[in-house]
């Protein structure tokens, strides 16, 4: 999990200098101009970067033969849905006010995309914990395909929220890097998925 840290903190590093308070869970607002939005994205970021954290963990250790591992990937994912209802709050909380008060229509569409992907994820978090809590061993061994499909999710919200903060920060005339060149481990695949 530290190597996601350090991932998130390279990929969103000017979040600190610009840091804005936002809440998990709060309704959050941005201006017609990227000047409060851009910091919000930044700290969304860093949060998507979290869950992706936990989901990668979770993924892990419910692969694990010890049933002390096994627990713990359960609380992992436990942990992912929480935080995955908090991001698309706030998500879809940016893109109603992004949609009312800005003329940009790529912003728009990027906040509309992002909002899609958080109810994904959140819908394969919420259903893997649920799978993972049941007694049959088929019910149990779908909540861990859940959870790779979180993980999933989780790196590509973690992938466009860089990308549209990216987008809204850098020049029109910039050419964009892409997100793998930007970021190491991408394109991992899961220990679940390879089972």
């Amino acid at each position: 999990m530290a190597s996601e840290q350090r991932a998130a903190n390279a990929a969103f590093q000017h979040a600190a200098d610009e840091a804005v308070s936002l809440t998990p869970g709060t309704s959050v607002s941005a201006k017609p101009i990227s000047g409060e939005t851009y910091p919000m994205m930044r700290q969304l970021g860093g949060r998507a970067y979290q869950l992706l954290a936990a989901a990668r963990a979770a993924d892990h250790f419910i692969a694990q033969e010890s049933e002390q591992d096994r627990d713990t990937g359960t609380w992992l994912i436990s942990t992912a849905v929480t935080l995955a209802e908090e991001m698309t709050d706030d998500i879809d909380g940016m893109a109603k006010n992004i949609r009312a008060s800005t003329n940009d229509a790529t912003l728009a569409q990027g906040f509309q995309k992002l909002r899609a992907r958080a109810h994904q994820l959140y819908a394969a978090t919420r259903a893997a914990d649920h799978f993972l809590e049941q007694e049959s061993n088929v019910d149990r061994s779908t909540g861990s395909w859940l959870i790779a499909c979180a993980l999933g999710l989780a790196d590509k919200l973690a992938n466009e929220l860089e990308d549209l903060a990216n987008g809204m920060r850098r020049g029109a005339g910039d050419a964009a890097m892409p997100t793998s060149d930007r970021r190491p481990g991408t394109g991992s695949t899961s220990r679940s998925a390879m089972v």
